[in-house]
């Protein structure tokens, strides 16, 4: 009851001022070591009186670590805006000296059952806010750091002297950073509780993501972005047997902790695992309970997706443990709990993170013989075949999805010699193969996993990601151990070629990954180019739809200067360049009008208020540091007023558009834009009478035998919260161009059906007969899918109006659709 009471005189005192003393937050009955400095001597101001700044973050933690020898302090990268991400690693001084050897150990134990771990110290990685916006996390941090460095008693010395803390303060500078900005500078005085005010509605994009915009607790396992990679790389440096993540909810609610829905466990998890996390639960409950905290467990969230953090460490032998606290997404706010402050959520977080701790002191053996157990049986059923990946049209591809397996430290081979499966060629060079009889088989099969049975209609995140579809490579299984050559200890890239200097003219395939950036690059320079609609042969060499013509003669640029040029493009995009001697070919000849010119692109693309923040981000992701393409992001603030008839191409990401801005696009698309829509967009154009669709539906007239209890996961299960479906293709449609297969696979998170076309030409993307490759649809939904097309594209006036029902770009992984954007873009206009 005293705890209780002083809580409420602690929330009461706290909105007129928003300060409490440093001692709300910490233990009772526990004395500190004057020497280490207070975040507020350092900050300048009390733990969550402001939220913190990532500059202020750092330089606390920096001074925190030179004051402190339980504290090592290291730089693993910058963000895409150039701030450290740090990790401070924190233990008994004893163990500073000779951690190396600690960490050798721990990982030898997983590699042989025959250690005896019981001596060992436990790893546990805490890691806070990777979601910006999500403070309570990172602010909250600054108080378990002063308390590890500080506190003097004998359970922080058995704590120190028997566990190393792999401390991440911060999993998301960038976001933290723009989210302190906001909260900050709409702060009052007087704080004012009411969720009205501005302080507690961000501007668009928000402080939840990076620079670019991705929610980066979606990329524990594609590994995509500089802040990932840092983290994998010490995650797989250590392997921690307890990984705590950090996040915040909707604001009313309380306090969650995992284990999450159990019936929406990915199967590949253990149930040990499951059980341990329960256990370890328990110590979260106690100590919310001291503080008089609400909270609750098992009822929501989930550990599908092993591309989250709270999820990731379970494919990994670890233990993920997911915390969310409701949000005061500013300094205090209202709620049907009354008025929630910042620091009673940081309170909240500061206690779970603790008792984390106490829960690995406690469990260490227990936790510890876990994870090496998960390995000695994934050794132990391992197979004695592999998986093989590759395309010889696109080294690009096949490289950057090798690329991500050797983040992971899964073991890759070259193939030894070119060989086929499933009617499928695998060549050596292009080809990776993986062996199944590896330490790490567990995450190789979750990374290629195909299920299309479940015990649980409804997912937090997506239910497929199977990494072969999304690189939209060749892939094979169960293959003979008699294939695979040597391991690839060195990854690189093919080198970019110009087989000779041409006085005629030069050939580039459409197929390479990279050839966008490429063209775009010669575009750039003003050397004209073309693309060829047909297929043809010239000398030796066949050519598929969409290589690239570029003649020599009446150039900017003289032979001589125009070789060196595309040696040098060639060279930076990873591609191969053929000169030719004759414009005589096996087919279309290289004057013929079979040759269409390219224009150099001016791409925009709207953004702000109404537009998907993750899908905008991903588009300028990928043309900005892919592709190395400009993009004018136009904000709808102001979109009705600019002159926008320099663009070529107009992107709309999933959105909803004003009526102001109708006029303003349709004069455009008329004149000779290109108008590339996405997903709700699609909706919002055809409306608009900007393209002419028919859409299906699933129909569900009747639903019986369904409680009121039950009713939402009836209606839950109608989402498609993100699989993967199988797609005829007409390579011979330029949204095609630089694809070898006649199918391809679509990555889908909507139930926008759009009907095909009664004339087989204007359905060059098509949904089979039967196309879940791998996730879930209801049975309903698999219906309508059903010979649908998630892609159209129509004239309108001069111009063309080009509409995807699905993200191209999800998640700067999936790239084998990338290339139907950049097709979109530069032969757009010939569709």
């Amino acid at each position: 009851m005293k705890n209780l009471l002083f809580l409420c005189l602690c929330i009461s005192l706290s909105m007129s001022a928003q300060k409490v003393a440093l001692s709300y937050y910490l233990p009772a009955n526990v004395t500190y070591n004057q020497n280490i400095p207070t975040p507020a001597s350092v900050i300048g101001h009390e733990v969550g009186e402001w939220h913190i700044t990532h500059d202020k973050l750092v330089e606390y933690m920096k001074v925190l670590a030179a004051s402190s020898d339980r504290i090592a302090i290291e730089n693993r990268g910058k963000t895409f805006e150039d701030r450290p991400l740090l990790l401070l690693t924190i233990t008994a001084p004893k163990n500073h000296q000779n951690i190396e050897t600690i960490r050798k150990n721990h990982i030898a134990a997983t590699n042989n059952e025959a250690i005896d771990i019981s001596k060992n110290p436990i790893i546990v990685y805490q890691g806070f806010s990777i979601h910006g916006n999500e403070p309570s996390g990172s602010n909250a941090a600054l108080a378990v750091a002063y308390y590890l460095a500080a506190a003097e008693s004998a359970e922080i010395d058995d704590l120190l002297e028997n566990t190393v803390i792999l401390f991440d303060p911060s999993f998301n500078p960038d976001g933290l950073q723009r989210f302190a900005y906001w909260a900050n500078t709409n702060r009052s005085k007087n704080i004012n509780p009411d969720p009205n005010d501005r302080e507690y509605s961000e501007v668009w994009p928000g402080g939840r993501t990076n620079h670019y915009q991705f929610d980066m607790n979606r990329d524990w396992l594609p590994v995509q972005l500089p802040e990932s990679k840092a983290r994998i790389a010490s995650f797989h440096k250590w392997l921690p047997n307890i990984l705590t993540d950090h996040h915040e909810m909707g604001s009313n609610s309380s306090f969650f902790f995992q284990p999450g829905i159990p019936s929406r466990t990915n199967p590949l998890t253990p149930q040990m695992n499951q059980d341990l996390t329960r256990e370890i639960g328990t110590y979260h409950a106690k100590a919310l309970d001291k503080i008089g905290s609400l909270y609750y467990s098992e009822e929501s969230f989930d550990d599908f997706y092993y591309g989250k953090g709270s999820t990731f460490p379970d494919i990994n032998g670890g233990i993920g443990i997911l915390f969310e606290q409701g949000s005061s997404r500013g300094h205090a706010q209202e709620t049907v709990n009354g008025v929630l402050t910042f620091p009673f959520t940081i309170r909240n977080q500061f206690t779970a993170a603790l008792s984390t701790l106490e829960a690995a002191r406690k469990m260490r053996v227990k936790i510890l013989q876990y994870q090496q157990d998960f390995y000695e049986e994934s050794r132990s059923t391992g197979e004695n075949k592999a998986l093989v990946f590759g395309d010889e049209k696109d080294a690009a591809k096949s490289y950057h999805l090798a690329e991500v397996l050797k983040r992971h430290q899964i073991k890759i081979h070259e193939v030894k010699t070119d060989f086929t499966e499933n009617g499928k060629t695998f060549k050596k060079g292009y080809s990776y193969a993986v062996p199944m009889n590896q330490k790490n088989q567990r995450l190789v099969k979750a990374m290629f996993d195909v299920r299309t049975q479940f015990k649980d209609s409804l997912f937090y995140d997506v239910s497929a990601w199977t990494f072969n579809h999304a690189f939209g490579v060749d892939y094979a299984e169960n293959i003979s151990l008699s294939n695979i050559g040597d391991e690839i200890s060195n990854l690189k890239m093919k080198k970019g070629t110009v087989s000779f200097n041409s006085a005629y003219g030069y050939l580039m395939p459409w197929n390479e990954y990279y050839t966008p950036k490429a063209l775009n690059a010669i575009s750039k320079k003003g050397l004209r180019s073309k693309v060829a609609m047909k297929n043809f042969k010239n000398g030796e060499n066949s050519y598929d739809y969409g290589t690239i013509f570029i003649p020599v003669q009446n150039q900017k640029l003289d032979a001589e200067e125009i070789f060196e040029f595309l040696k040098k493009i060639a060279a930076e995009s990873h591609v191969v360049i053929h000169g030719v001697t004759t414009g005589l070919n096996d087919g279309i000849d290289l004057g013929s009008n079979n040759f269409s010119n390219i224009k150099e692109p001016k791409v925009a693309m709207l953004v702000g208020d109404g537009i998907a923040g993750n899908d905008s981000g991903e588009i300028w992701h990928l043309l900005d540091q892919r592709f190395d393409m400009a993009l004018t992001r136009l904000d709808m603030r102001y979109f009705s007023k600019v002159e926008i008839a320099k663009y070529t191409h107009i992107i709309i990401p999933s959105s909803a558009i004003d009526k102001k801005s109708i006029a303003h696009l349709k004069t455009w698309v008329n004149n000779g834009g290109v108008l590339i829509g996405y997903k709700n967009t699609v909706k919002w154009l055809e409306k608009s009478k900007f393209i002419n669709l028919e859409f299906d539906q699933t129909k569900m007239d009747t639903i019986a035998g369904v409680s009121f209890e039950d009713k939402s996961l009836k209606s839950g299960a109608q989402f498609i919260g993100g699989a993967i479906f199988e797609a005829a293709i007409d390579r011979s449609h330029p949204i095609n161009f630089g694809y070898k297969n006649d199918k391809i696979a679509l990555f889908r998170n909507s139930t926008l059906f759009i009907k095909a076309d009664k004339k087989s030409y204007n359905n060059p993307i098509q949904y089979t007969l039967n196309p879940l490759l791998s996730g879930y649809i209801s049975k309903e939904n698999a219906e309508v899918i059903k010979n649908t097309v998630p892609f159209k594209a129509q004239k309108l006036g001069k111009g063309r109006v080009i509409v995807f029902t699905d993200n191209t770009n999800f998640r700067a992984f999936w790239y084998g659709t990338n290339k139907l954007l950049m097709n979109a873009i530069f032969f757009g206009d010939k569709m």
